[in-house]
């Protein structure tokens, strides 16, 4: 649980080169200005977030905290976060939010933004802030990579994005920040951060990646998280050549749909993908490439219940003709 003795003083907290550091970078993710939404845990991470826009934004921004009613502790971290902003004088709202079904971490992550959306919206703000930061990137690729993720899972989160079925944008202006230093931003404010027991849980990958990253001294976190910054751009590139192949290449015929292959192995692989999944199959990624080496070799075959072959020269899809029982 957070905790300060006084009134946090920002201007002690974060030193004038941090705040400009801050400003920069808020500047250049979000230069239509207005104001700013910060969404704030109560972790060190985004306490510091929290303390640097209230140095380099005073009155330009308004925070949200989300309660997703996953730990007993989570309702009185979001009542600390209020209790702060209130001491700082800064509008704080709390957000209940109720998660779905299927994998607990996807809903929570549904459920936040799509709160956080709405309230934005209510308040009219231009933009939301989270904490993500360099170390987030870092451990993020090291354990796709260590999945044999593709170029999709290996991409890093970008600086500027959107909330899912919105146009507000999502800004992570402390993606070259490092844990560290946002930890002793926090610490000079005399603030005690809330500490999520699942982040010393070995159980998650990513716990376990943070420890060993944490000793290894010889990895530059930086600039992995720089890499993870590159392959974002080249996965934005991958998609707008997908796009491109998919309008001048795709056409849709009385007997399916045609597709006319000439695009690198990367780009046929999601055109094929989105055909599928237009069928309503869901394409998974080793059965996806069989089939494609497969049409490439002349033969025919299916997935997802649709059937492909190769007919004039192109590929065809249409939905696998039912089995007689």
């Amino acid at each position: 649980m957070a905790r300060t003795a006084s009134k946090p003083d920002a201007s002690e907290a974060v030193t004038s080169a941090q705040a400009a550091r801050f400003a920069g970078e808020i500047e250049r993710l979000w230069p239509e200005g207005g104001r700013l939404g910060l969404a704030v845990s109560g972790g060190p991470d985004s306490l510091a977030l929290l303390l640097l826009a209230q140095r380099a934004l005073t009155g330009r921004f308004a925070v949200a905290t989300v309660d997703h009613g996953l730990r007993p502790e989570a309702r009185a971290e979001c009542a600390m976060v209020a209790r702060l902003c209130a001491d700082l004088g800064i509008p704080c709202a709390v957000l209940a939010v109720e998660t779905g079904d299927g994998n607990l971490q996807a809903a929570a992550r549904k459920a936040r933004y799509g709160a956080l959306g709405e309230w934005a919206r209510r308040e009219g703000l231009t933009a939301l802030a989270t904490a993500h930061h360099a170390d987030d990137q870092a451990e993020t690729l090291m354990m796709r990579l260590n999945r044999a993720s593709g170029l999709a899972g290996l991409a890093g989160v970008r600086p500027r994005g959107a909330i899912a079925d919105s146009s507000l944008p999502v800004i992570r202006p402390l993606l070259a920040w490092r844990r560290a230093e946002l930890a002793a931003i926090v610490a000079r404010a005399g603030l005690e951060p809330a500490h999520d027991p699942s982040n010393l849980d070995e159980a998650y990958d990513r716990v376990r990646m943070r420890q060993a990253l944490a000793t290894a001294d010889w990895l530059d976190v930086e600039a992995v998280a720089e890499s993870a910054a590159h392959l974002a751009d080249a996965q934005e590139a991958l998609e707008w050549m997908v796009e491109r192949d998919w309008n001048e290449n795709v056409s849709v015929a009385d007997s399916g749909i045609c597709y006319e292959p000439g695009a690198p192995r990367a780009v046929a692989l999601r055109v094929v993908s989105r055909i599928i999944a237009g069928f309503g199959g869901s394409p998974r990624g080793a059965a996806l490439a069989r089939l494609i080496e497969g049409l490439q070799a002349g033969s025919q075959g299916n997935l997802g219940g649709v059937a492909a072959c190769v007919e004039d020269g192109g590929w065809l899809f249409r939905p696998e003709t039912p089995r007689r029982g």
